[in-house]
């Protein structure tokens, strides 16, 4: 007896997913064995030996003799123990029994369990999508992943709970309920945040600067001593800036699912991810890789806010890797197997002392650092990387009376209306443009035409430019800065009082702290 059964699963590669072709071959030989071929890694290599016992578990059988797996195409690498439930369906269908019902309609993954149980598995989403792009109608997963796949419209999602109910199903022999994933509920239900900018007391520099950066998309610095609040205004990003739109929420997800680190009870990142490594990350932790290449902390914060409390703290060598991401918006790692792309659009928020004791310039507490030591400190920040931090402001000591003060300032969904309104005109202005819907992504031909101001506001540029030492990159973020806050004022041409306050957002530049 010879025959061939062929299913269809998906791989990872990057962010994406892949469509793999599982197909066994049986035929009879004095000696049983399963060899598994297609570049597959260790864990798929092991998936032998959990199929065989959860078939036997689930007093399933399968032909004797030896078993050819091939996972096709056979040139890329196969990771995971996602390949465990497809390899054992069609492992069932060669006892001759039972026929599985058109193949060619489901796209099939799932980790088994030696007694048959199937356990979740990471990359669901992106299976769905590739399913969905294949032509696959129907998507078999774990029952704990249905929620993550069902969030792709146009597929009917089967979650099951062991191998026994996904056999039974696929040959027509048990009959199961598509899973039903209301989004807008999921919107609805999970869109809030449980802090906001009415929190902060004072601080009202610092909160416009907030805005600016939310509105054009912009990196902010904030430079004081401890205790200032640096933090806890970062936090508040998230609250400010645009909803998520769907298809951002989908290139959220992907990411924290191949990761693992998807929330079971929220299939689908409806707000904005807030990501705050600490200043010991390690080059791979930031940007990604590792020997099985995952994402770093900047694609995590896709579409998203990346917080770096103590910016000199980090090393030097980690800090200049972001230079691209900051740049391209996606991070590049290659390696002798290949290349893979992950995105990395986020913004930037850092946060740093002004000294190493931290207290250079404040009016009550003496600062106990060298001229040198300050120094030093503060060349650990290149001028390549602060050049690309649009805003630059100061946080100050709150003053008691603030603090103490019942009063309470704007809240988040206030500032976020505004925030809205700039972000839609800057949609519209870049309605034309591929990957350009704020302005701190203009490119420089499209600046020349949008960034135009008048000689008043020309000279009070060429002033900050000569006398300030501002290189021709700041020369740059001022004038996309200034666009923002042309928007923010519903201004269709740039004013001279808007270069101004732009302006008086680089004095922290890099020659002015040395």
């Amino acid at each position: 007896m010879h025959m061939i059964v062929r299913v269809y699963s998906s791989a990872l590669l990057g962010v994406e997913g892949i469509e793999v072709e599982v197909e066994v071959s049986a035929f009879n030989a004095e000696k049983p064995a399963i060899n598994v071929v297609g570049l597959p890694d260790a864990a798929v290599r092991e998936s032998s030996q959990r199929v065989t016992s959860a078939l036997s578990n689930s007093a399933m059988g399968w032909a004797d003799g030896v078993k050819t797996v091939n996972l096709a195409p056979a040139d890329l690498k196969k990771e995971g123990p996602r390949f465990d439930l497809p390899i054992a369906l069609a492992l069932a269908e060669t006892a001759g029994e039972d026929r599985i019902n058109n193949p060619e309609k489901y796209s099939i993954a799932g980790e088994l369990a030696l007694d048959g149980m199937v356990r979740p598995i990471r990359g669901v989403l992106p299976m769905a999508l590739e399913a969905k792009k294949r032509g696959r109608s129907r998507v078999i997963v774990p029952a704990a992943n249905a929620a993550e796949a069902a969030v792709v419209q146009g597929l009917e999602v089967y979650g099951v709970h062991n191998l026994r109910e996904a056999w039974d199903f696929i040959t027509g022999q048990r009959l199961l309920q598509p899973y039903a994933l209301d989004r807008q509920k999921l919107f609805d239900t999970h869109r809030h945040y449980d802090v906001g900018l009415e929190d902060v007391k004072g601080q009202n520099q610092v909160k416009r600067a907030l805005e600016v950066a939310a509105a054009g998309g912009h990196n902010l610095l904030m430079v004081g001593p401890p205790g200032t609040g640096k933090s806890m205004i970062a936090k508040r990003m998230p609250t400010i800036l645009p909803d998520l739109t769907e298809e951002e929420a989908i290139d959220a997800t992907k990411i924290h699912s191949i990761s693992g680190l998807l929330d079971k009870e929220n299939a689908l990142l409806v707000t904005r991810p807030f990501r705050a490594p600490h200043h010991t990350i390690s080059d791979v932790g930031l940007l990604g890789g590792g020997t099985n290449p995952g994402p770093g902390e900047v694609s995590l914060a896709h579409n998203g806010v990346l917080f770096l409390d103590e910016l000199p703290e980090f090393r030097r060598q980690t800090l200049e890797v972001m230079r691209q991401p900051l740049e391209d918006g996606y991070v590049t790692i290659s390696r002798a197997a290949g290349t893979l792309t992950f995105p990395s659009r986020f913004m930037m928020i850092a946060a740093m002392n002004p000294c190493p004791c931290g207290y250079y310039g404040d009016p009550k507490r003496e600062c106990r650092c060298s001229p040198p030591q300050i120094e030093k400190y503060r060349q650990r920040i290149s001028g390549p990387l602060l050049d690309r931090i649009d805003l630059h402001v100061e946080v100050p000591l709150v003053e008691y009376r603030e603090l103490s003060s019942d009063e309470t300032g704007e809240t988040s969904a206030d500032v976020r209306l505004r925030v809205e309104a700039a972000r839609g005109r800057q949609v519209e202005r870049f309605s034309a443009l591929k990957n350009v819907t704020c302005n701190a992504a203009m490119p420089s031909k499209v600046m020349r035409q949008y960034c135009r101001i008048d000689a008043t506001a020309s000279g009070y540029l060429e002033h900050a430019m000569t006398d300030l030492n501002f290189s021709a990159r700041a020369h740059d973020r001022i004038l996309k800065v200034g666009r923002t806050l042309a928007d923010l004022a519903d201004c269709k041409d740039i004013q001279a009082d808007h270069i101004l306050e732009a302006i008086q957002y680089r004095t922290l530049d890099r020659k002015l702290l040395m």
